[in-house]
């Protein structure tokens, strides 16, 4: 299952720290986003609020001028309103879902600057994830051969509070010249085997694989990723080595074999042309049924006869 575009942005934002603050509360708590509003002389602009959360296009919450105006957004759970020379969202009661992006955005003419984001998180039951276990991957032998990422996750049902809880595991890569991970790939919640441990019922593992072909700038650490219950939690990471990348030399020997062949044909040519050139210059090579009868004097000029 391919991720959508709002699920990118908040995993590629996740890692870029781009966002001011890290907001957590719990379920049925008020919230309150504060934005600076600042007057103009001449051009207004517009504030708006949107929030972005995963899986749903950008929503607008509200919006307001730049001047003083008594305008307010209102529905039973958000609300939009100016404050002394702010604008201010109100988010009443949380829930779950509110869990996401929230931006300030100030719009003026054509040009639209972020003023302010914060990431509320809502804090609701727990996952029921115990641990996450990445085994590290064989060695590959060559650029171009196939290596498998395995990633293992033990889970305890017992503690399976989340309506509908389902397993999403997303695959990153963080290189020796970049700082933050890179998503690789999204597994979806397609497990390839699961399996209950016979000492606790309630213990469930299973396994997720990952399988790539490598090159020498695959190189870095890769990370089993799980989203499940409003949080992203991370395995330990396997190392994969420009070390472990063993160049594959059979196709430099053959070549290499090819052009000392190649070297070895043009020198025996060379030599072959150049032997039987010098022999024709030195007169060594005759033409049988050929003679040649010099000194005919015709005419006060010397001629040639060949028969």
């Amino acid at each position: 299952k391919s991720l959508c575009l709002s699920e990118l942005i908040i995993l590629k934002v996740l890692f870029l720290n781009v966002f001011e603050r890290l907001l957590t509360v719990g379920v049925g708590q008020n919230v309150t986003l504060t934005c600076t509003r600042q007057k103009y002389l001449y051009e207004q602009p517009t504030l708006h609020w949107i929030r972005l959360v995963s899986g749903k296009s950008p929503e607008l919450l509200g919006g307001t001028h730049a001047f003083d105006y008594d305008g307010i957004y209102e529905t039973p759970h958000i609300t939009a309103k100016q404050g002394p020379g702010t604008f201010i969202l109100q988010i009443h009661e949380t829930q779950l879902n509110d869990s996401g992006f929230y931006y300030c955005i100030k719009v003026k003419r054509l040009n639209m600057e972020f003023m302010n984001a914060t990431f509320l998180r809502i804090r609701g039951p727990e996952p029921d994830i115990i641990d996450i276990i990445q085994v590290p991957p064989s060695d590959p032998e060559h650029p171009g051969d196939s290596v498998s990422l395995q990633c293992s996750v033990l889970s305890d049902s017992e503690k399976k509070t989340c309506p509908e809880q389902q397993h999403r595991v997303f695959w990153f890569r963080t290189g020796s010249d970049e700082s933050h991970p890179r998503l690789i790939y999204a597994d979806g919640n397609n497990q390839d085997e699961c399996e209950t441990k016979p000492e606790a019922q309630s213990l469930q593992k299973c396994i997720y694989n990952f399988s790539k072909t490598v090159t020498s700038s695959d190189a870095g650490t890769y990370y089993c990723a799980v989203a499940t219950c409003g949080q992203i939690l991370f395995g330990n990471g396997t190392k994969l080595d420009n070390k472990d990348l063993k160049p594959d030399n059979t196709a430099l020997f053959l070549v290499s074999a090819a052009l000392a062949t190649s070297l070895i044909v043009i020198a025996f040519l060379i030599y072959f042309i150049k032997t039987k050139t010098c022999e024709f210059c030195n007169g060594n090579i005759s033409f049988p049924h050929i003679n040649v009868y010099k000194n005919i004097l015709s005419n006060g000029v010397l001629h040639y006869l060949i028969v």
